[in-house]
C-alpha cells in the first residue's frame, strides 16, 4: 500500500507536495476524485488512484480537465467531498465552467488544485493560474512547503462547505515536486452516501443576485483567512524591509536572509491565503516598515493586491516604498531562486554583495563546455515520432508545394526541434493544431496552394481534437491529420486514456477506437505502422495530392517504452563495416547527421557509424535510412 493510505496519525514520512497533496484529501475524507494529467500535477491523481480501491473512493482520469470538474461538481452536488487537479494550461480549460459553478455554489466541499509552471519547464507557458481565482470569485491558498501543502488542501475542503464554494489550491513545480518531512493527520469520515436533493435548483439563473450571493462568500471567507495560521509574520518588530511573499517565494527569502544575515534587519509577511487577501492582517504588516518587498513567481498578483489595499487605507497607513516587479527588483519571468533575492535585498538595503567570483565562474564554464558533450532534447530510441515525422519530410520534399506541419501538445511537439527534423511548424493549445488545420484548410478559396498537415497524439485527440476535427470536416476544410497513436500519454507518466482499455485504477475499460470515431463522421481513415517508412512515405504523400476534405491517417505503434515493457523489439542491429563509407558516402552520415537515433553513433577514428548496444533497442528504422545498406537488422525471438 502507498504511504500516503497509512492510517498512522502523528508519523512523519519523506513525501513529495504532490503526494502531500493527495494525503490531505484523504485526511479530509475524500470521496471522489478526477483529473487530467500534466506536469508538474500529475503525481496527485496517479497517487489519490494507487490507493482508491484500498480506501474505498473514486478516482478517474478524465478525458480533459473541464469533463473532470464537472464530474467533481457532480460528486459535490450529490453530497460528496471532490477534488481535481491539473497544471496551469489546465485551468483555462476549466474557466467555462468554473465562472459559472460560482454562481451556483456547491454543496460538499470541492476543490481544485492548480499546479503552475514558473519557467515553463514542462510547459508551452508559464501561465499564472492566480488569475482565474480573482476572474471566478474564487479563494485561493498557496501552500510554500509539502507539509502546508497537506494541511492547506485539507483544511480548504473544510473552507468549501463552510462557505458554500468551490476553493482552489495553487501549486507550483518546486512545490510539487519538491520532497519533505511531513507529518500526518487522522483520517475523517469517508463513504458518505451520494444524494442529489431535487428540491434545490443548481443554475446561475438569476445571474446578478446569484453574483452578489457569490461574492458575499468570498467576503466570508476573507474573514476566515484574518485568523489563518497559514499567515505568519516573523522578524522585528518595527524592521529596516518588510517582505511580503507567498508560495515558493517564502523558502528563497529565508535563505537569503540567512546568507547575508539580515533576519534581524528584515520582517517577513508570509501568506499562505492569496485572494481575498486578509484586509486587515496586510494592513497591520504595512504600517511596520517604510519599504515594502514583494516577492513572488511569474504575474504580479500579490503584488498589485497588496497595493489595491495600501491605496484604499494610504491615509491610515503612511507613505511607503515598494518594490517588487514593477519597481524592477524582481523578475516577471521565471523561476526565482535565493540569487535573484540576495540581488533585491542587497539593491534596497544597499549592501555590497558578490554573489560570486566572476573569475572562477567563467573559468567553470569553459571546463563545463569542454568535457560536457552537448544534449539536445531528443525522442527516446525506437520512439515512433521519430519515424513519424521521417515520414513527413518526405512526403512533403517530394510533393515540394512547401507544405507545412500544424503541431500540438504532447512528446511529438519536439518536432519543432532537429530532433523531428524541424517539421513542426506551430504549437499553441491542446488541440489547436486540428482547430488550426481546419482554418487554413478552408484558404484555398484565397489562393493557398500550400498542402497541410495537422499531427495530433492519441490523447490529446480524445481531450481537445475531436471538436475541431468535426469543425473541419462539417465546414468542408482540406488537410490531412495524422494521428500519431503511440497508446499511452507518454509525456506525463503514461498514464491510460480512452483508447487504452484501462481506467486510472487498472481496471478493464471501454476502449473508445479512434479509427471507428473518425470513420463515423465520414472520413476516409488510413492505419500505418510508423515504422514502414516506405510505406508511410508514400501514403502520406499521395493523400497529399487529394482536396476533398479531412483525410486521416492513424500511425500506430506503441510509445517505445511501453514497447519495451511489454516484450521488447523485434531485431538486433548491427552496421556492416565495409559497406559504411561514413563521410565519404553521397549522404554524409546521414543516419548519425540527421536521423540522430541516440542508438547510433558516429565512430570518429574509424569515421564509422557504430550501433550503440546499451541504448539502441531493436526498432529496425535506421535501416530503410542507410542508402548503402549498411545497416542491417537481424529478427530476434521473444518467446
Amino acid at each position: 500500500m502507498h504511504t500516503v493510505a497509512l492510517d498512522t496519525p502523528g508519523e512523519a514520512h519523506l513525501l513529495i507536495g504532490n503526494e502531500a497533496i493527495a494525503r490531505g484529501a484523504l485526511e479530509a475524507g475524500l470521496d471522489f476524485s478526477a483529473a487530467y494529467p500534466g506536469n508538474p500535477s500529475s503525481e496527485i491523481m496517479e497517487t489519490l488512484a494507487a490507493v482508491a480501491k484500498d480506501l474505498k473512493f473514486y478516482a478517474e482520469w478524465s478525458v480533459n480537465e473541464k469533463v473532470a470538474l464537472e464530474s467533481a461538481a457532480a460528486a459535490s452536488f450529490a453530497g460528496l467531498r471532490a477534488m481535481t487537479a491539473m497544471k496551469q494550461n489546465g485551468v483555462n480549460v476549466v474557466s467555462d465552467f468554473m465562472t459559472n459553478l460560482t454562481l451556483t455554489g456547491v454543496k460538499r466541499g470541492l476543490v481544485l488544485v492548480t499546479c503552475d509552471d514558473p519557467g515553463g519547464i514542462s510547459s508551452t507557458n508559464e501561465e499564472d493560474a492566480r488569475l482565474y481565482a480573482r476572474i471566478a470569485d474564487i479563494p485561493l491558498m498557496e501552500p510554500s512547503s509539502p507539509q502546508e501543502a497537506l494541511e492547506m488542501t485539507r483544511f480548504a475542503f473544510e473552507l468549501s462547505e463552510e462557505i458554500g464554494a468551490l476553493c482552489i489550491i495553487r501549486s507550483t513545480s518546486r512545490i510539487s515536486h519538491s520532497r519533505g518531512r511531513v507529518v500526518f493527520g487522522q483520517f475523517s469520515e469517508r463513504g458518505r452516501r451520494p444524494h442529489v436533493d431535487t428540491s434545490v435548483s443548481m443554475n446561475t439563473f438569476p445571474v446578478l443576485p446569484k453574483h452578489k450571493a457569490a461574492l458575499g462568500k468570498l467576503d466570508k471567507a476573507q474573514e476566515i483567512f484574518e485568523e489563518s495560521p497559514f499567515n505568519a509574520y516573523t522578524g522585528p518588530d518595527a524592521p529596516e524591509l518588510m517582505v511580503i511573499t507567498c508560495g515558493t517565494g517564502y523558502l528563497y527569502v529565508q535563505e537569503a536572509l540567512a546568507l547575508l544575515d539580515l533576519n534581524k534587519r528584515v520582517g517577513v509577511s508570509k501568506i499562505g491565503t492569496t485572494w481575498p487577501l486578509p484586509d486587515k492582517w496586510v494592513q497591520e504588516r504595512l504600517k511596520q516598515s517604510e519599504k515594502i518587498l514583494i516577492i513572488e513567481e511569474v504575474q504580479p498578483f500579490l503584488e498589485d493586491n497588496v497595493k489595491s489595499i495600501y491605496a484604499q487605507h494610504v491615509s491610515s497607513i503612511g507613505l511607503k516604498t515598494f518594490y517588487g516587479k514593477a519597481s524592477g527588483h524582481i523578475p516577471r519571468i521565471g523561476e526565482l531562486n535565493p540569487d535573484v533575492i540576495m540581488q533585491a535585498l542587497a539593491s534596497i538595503l544597499e549592501i555590497d554583495v558578490s554573489l560570486r567570483d566572476e573569475g572562477y565562474a567563467e573559468k567553470a564554464k569553459k571546463v563545463v563546455d569542454e568535457l560536457v558533450p552537448p544534449r539536445e532534447l531528443g525522442f527516446c530510441p525506437g520512439c515512433p515520432h521519430r519515424a513519424s515525422y521521417w515520414s513527413i519530410k518526405n512526403a512533403l520534399k517530394w510533393d515540394d508545394r512547401d507544405g507545412f506541419v500544424s503541431g500540438d501538445i504532447g512528446c511529438y511537439t519536439m518536432g519543432i526541434w532537429p530532433t523531428g527534423f524541424n517539421q513542426v511548424n506551430s504549437v499553441h493549445a491542446m488541440g489547436s493544431g486540428v482547430g488550426m488545420s481546419s482554418g487554413y484548410g478552408k484558404l484555398d478559396q484565397q489562393g493557398l496552394e500550400q498542402p497541410i498537415i495537422s499531427v495530433v497524439g492519441d490523447s490529446t485527440f480524445f481531450h481537445a481534437g475531436l471538436p475541431p476535427l468535426v469543425n473541419a470536416i462539417y465546414n468542408q476544410s482540406s488537410f490531412l491529420l495524422i494521428i500519431l497513436d503511440n497508446s499511452a500519454t507518454a509525456m506525463t507518466g503514461f498514464q491510460p486514456h480512452p483508447g487504452t482499455g484501462i481506467n486510472a485504477t487498472g481496471d478493464v475499460a471501454t476502449t473508445v477506437d479512434i479509427e471507428s470515431v473518425c470513420r463515423s463522421m465520414g472520413t476516409d481513415v488510413t492505419v500505418l505502422d510508423p515504422y514502414d517508412l516506405e510505406d508511410s512515405s508514400k501514403t502520406i504523400y499521395s493523400l497529399l495530392q487529394q482536396s476533398d476534405g479531412v483525410r486521416v491517417i492513424i500511425m500506430r505503434r506503441k510509445c517505445a517504452l511501453v514497447q519495451r515493457r511489454e516484450g521488447g523489439f523485434p531485431y538486433e542491429m548491427d552496421v556492416k563495416e565495409e559497406a559504411c563509407m561514413g563521410e565519404n558516402c553521397g549522404c554524409n552520415r546521414y543516419c548519425t547527421r540527421v536521423f540522430r537515433c541516440p542508438g547510433l553513433i558516429w565512430d570518429t577514428k574509424a569515421k564509422k557509424t557504430r550501433i550503440d548496444p546499451v541504448i539502441c533497442v531493436g526498432c529496425g528504422v535506421c535501416s530503410d535510412v542507410c542508402p548503402e545498406g549498411a545497416i542491417i537488422r537481424k529478427e530476434v525471438s521473444h518467446g
